[in-house]
């Protein structure tokens, strides 16, 4: 059974710390590359970090660079977002996606992420 589980969210002030977790199983996860998205309310999908598979290459949206770091543990099955620096438009649920080959795409349930004093 595929499954994606993120983990880590929660609420924390402006300029704090969080980092989410993307454990993946029942599919052959260093094939993938993993994307993280968020979702604020009433705003659509916006894709934030992401990460190849293979050379684990990286990259953010310019709203995150510099605040967000994205990696990968392929032994582990998991992915992670340190997220410092945080700012209230920061807020939103974490999705977690893996996209294969032959645009095969999975999706975790999200974590929700409030920076807020």
């Amino acid at each position: 059974q595929v499954q994606l589980v993120e983990s880590g969210g929660g609420l924390v002030q402006p300029g704090g710390s969080l980092r989410l977790s993307c454990a993946a199983s029942g599919f052959t996860f260093s094939n993938f590359a993993v994307n993280w998205y968020r979702q604020a309310p009433e705003k659509e999908r916006e894709l934030v970090a992401a990460i190849t598979r293979g050379d684990g290459i990286m990259n953010y949206a310019d709203s995150v660079k510099g605040r967000f770091t994205i990696s990968r543990d392929n032994a582990k099955n998991t992915v992670y977002l340190q997220m410092n620096s945080l700012k209230p438009e920061d807020t939103g649920v974490y999705y977690c996606n893996a996209l294969g080959y032959w645009s095969v795409s999975y999706w975790g349930q999200g974590t929700q992420v409030t920076v807020s004093s």
